[in-house]
């Protein structure tokens, strides 16, 4: 374990970007991260450790459908063509979870953390973001919450509601307790394209929106603004804001 805990969180607003520009990104900071804890656990004398980096990475992505490792390729509803009528790309990738949507007007938040920065257990981690959604939701009147054996921020998520719609998707990966991918909050969605797949590979509960749940368009940067709060409360985050 590295002696030298660091609770600093660089944080990154990338616009609108590529996914794959920003799925190699995430990967470059993310073997940085691990290679560096090889190296600490060979050192000889804890001292000579050095700190391991955080990062929290924002985005919007063009229109594009991402596979998890254990998800079905029966979920995506659209053929090559189809992709290409809809000017969306899709990609297999090394996260949890099935299928899922990323487009303008939705935030993705993808936390590159050491956990040994912070504690060291996955179930916990996944709990905290989406607590911080939770949080966030509750900021601009909105009752979310968690819907029992199903990831993720819902509404109308108590038992025995009619219509539970998901808000907020999550599909991590981690490796020496280095954790990439993250979150993709639906704010300002075009939702007709979660027609497309069967979200999550859950196909008898619908995908919402904030601006379909308030009936307005709701301003991203606020949205970012306050998820960043809530998860440096909830993690104990010391913040770094670097806009490269």
């Amino acid at each position: 374990m590295n002696i030298h805990i660091n609770k600093k969180v660089t944080v990154r607003d990338l616009g609108l970007g590529d996914y794959k520009e920003v799925w190699d990104y995430q990967e470059t900071i993310f073997k940085s991260t691990v290679d560096l804890k090889i190296t600490n656990r060979k050192c000889t004398h804890p001292h000579e450790q050095l700190a391991t980096s955080n990062y929290l990475i924002y985005c919007e992505h063009p229109h594009v459908y991402t596979l998890g490792k254990s998800g079905a390729i029966e979920n995506l509803l659209l053929d090559e063509k189809g992709l290409s009528e809809h000017q969306a790309k899709f990609y297999k990738i090394n996260r949890g979870g099935d299928i899922t949507y990323h487009g303008p007007g939705q935030l993705v938040a993808y936390p590159i953390l050491d956990l040994e920065n912070f504690f060291t257990d996955i179930h916990k981690y996944l709990r905290f973001l989406e607590d911080a959604i939770i949080k966030t939701m509750a900021d601009f009147g909105i009752e979310a919450g968690r819907i029992k054996g199903l990831t993720g921020v819902w509404i109308d998520f108590h038992e025995g509601a009619k219509d539970p719609r998901k808000i907020c998707a999550m599909g991590v990966k981690s490796s020496r307790w280095v954790t990439m991918h993250g979150l993709a909050l639906n704010v300002n969605s075009d939702l007709d394209y979660f027609g497309h797949i069967v979200p999550c590979g859950i196909d008898d509960k619908a995908v919402t929106s904030m601006n379909k749940e308030l009936g307005k368009t709701v301003d991203m940067a606020k949205v970012r603004e306050r998820l960043t709060h809530h998860l440096a409360e909830i993690f104990e985050m010391e913040l770094v804001f670097d806009e490269e």
